[in-house]
């Protein structure tokens, strides 16, 4: 299909003042990335960190794109996967960029998933005290969550996401087209950050997923749109409201911290995707407020089996890469970065769309809670 005839894209506002962007949403923008970059560059060059994985089955209509405008593609191609999101890629980023003479009037692309993303938005920060970047995400879960709102780290062997900064990008692209290459697994992976919108704070969210969870896990064009418009539409209304977490914005950290500690505890592997992690932190999230009385077990349940309908496993005992011994999870929720003074919060939920930030959470109680569940089967 050309560029020209395609139709206008979905687009959500990030209000931040003077670093506000805009989130285009849409099939086949990468055809028209080059019109959609230009104005943020100074030079007709673009520098582009990707993955071996994206570069190879998108690579080619992002140069194209880029080239319709008159843009130069200078791309860096990195391993694929949670392991390169870390010191030694981020240095090698920031050389290259170097040697190849970046400047802060140039234009840096993350294209890629939520590990390009944060490492290219670290680099971009760093670069001379801060270079223009503008993420374009290829995988579900990144276009609902990771590229949205200006976080950006890499991981350290004492947990993920230690090191990073808010940095936010001049524009996010997002191509719902691209998602049709997915395996599966990712886009239910990336589901699950759709649905933590739902179980924030927006009880008609979640009977709508209920009826079109398989439509949108289908990349049904109008239903994949949608979803993917309402989750950033949420996320940029959070991060208006609070750009740094240190309020509101911690409530999208729905499942996180159970679900990081569970990253840990798999030291990051391939078996364990942070998006079924996340699926299952919110899952456990939801079953320890039951637990401690805040919401009905039975509501717990509804939301854990929306979780599960997408194909997502919300049993610890039976989630891959474990076993996931709760001494080593409530260790590894120790080290999480949102920790104040010892305290560990914890976004809980007095009901489905009702969750709430939790500030001190009885980490002797999480743990019992913890292996309680590792005992169901």
């Amino acid at each position: 299909m050309d560029a020209d005839t395609l139709s206008p894209p979905l687009t959500v506002r990030v209000d931040l003042g003077e670093r506000s962007y805009d989130i285009l949403i849409g099939d086949g923008l990468i055809a028209r990335a080059g019109a959609l970059v230009q104005p943020f560059s100074a030079q007709p060059r673009a520098f582009v960190i990707s993955d071996e994985t994206v570069w190879r089955l998108h690579g080619d209509r992002l140069r194209a794109g880029l080239a319709s405008a008159g843009i130069n593609t200078i791309e860096n191609v990195l391993p694929a996967g949670e392991s390169t999101k870390n010191w030694a890629q981020l240095g090698q980023v920031l050389d290259w960029l170097l040697a190849s003479g970046a400047g802060r009037d140039d234009v840096l692309i993350a294209f890629g998933g939520g590990v390009i993303g944060d490492l290219t938005g670290l680099a971009a920060s760093l670069l001379k005290r801060g270079m223009r970047f503008v993420q374009i995400p290829t995988t579900l879960l990144a276009q609902v969550d990771s590229s949205v709102g200006g976080k950006t780290a890499v991981n350290t062997g004492h947990g993920k996401n230690l090191v990073g900064a808010f940095y936010q990008p001049q524009l996010v692209i997002a191509d719902t087209g691209v998602l049709k290459t997915l395996p599966d697994r990712e886009r239910r992976a990336g589901y699950a950050e759709i649905i933590k919108y739902g179980l924030i704070n927006d009880r008609d969210f979640i009977d709508w997923l209920g009826g079109n969870s398989a439509q949108v896990l289908a990349l049904q064009s109008d239903a994949i749109g949608e979803a993917v418009a309402v989750s950033c539409r949420a996320k940029a209304g959070i991060v208006a409201q609070d750009e740094r977490e240190g309020g509101v914005r911690a409530l999208l950290n729905l499942g996180h911290t159970f679900g990081h500690a569970l990253e840990a505890a798999n030291g990051y592997g391939p078996d364990l995707l942070h998006g079924e992690a996340v699926g299952a932190g919110m899952a456990l999230a939801l079953r320890y407020s039951a637990r401690l009385g805040l919401m009905t077990s039975s509501d717990a349940e509804t939301g854990a089996d929306l979780i599960a309908q997408s194909g997502l496993e919300t049993r610890l005992s039976a989630l891959p890469g474990g076993p996931y011994p709760a001494d080593a999870l409530v260790e590894a929720m120790r080290q999480d970065k949102k920790v104040r003074a010892g305290q560990v919060p914890l976004i809980l939920a007095r009901g489905l769309g009702e969750s709430f930030i939790y500030p001190n959470a009885d980490l002797q109680d999480v743990q019992a809670f913890l292996q309680e569940e590792l005992q169901k089967s």
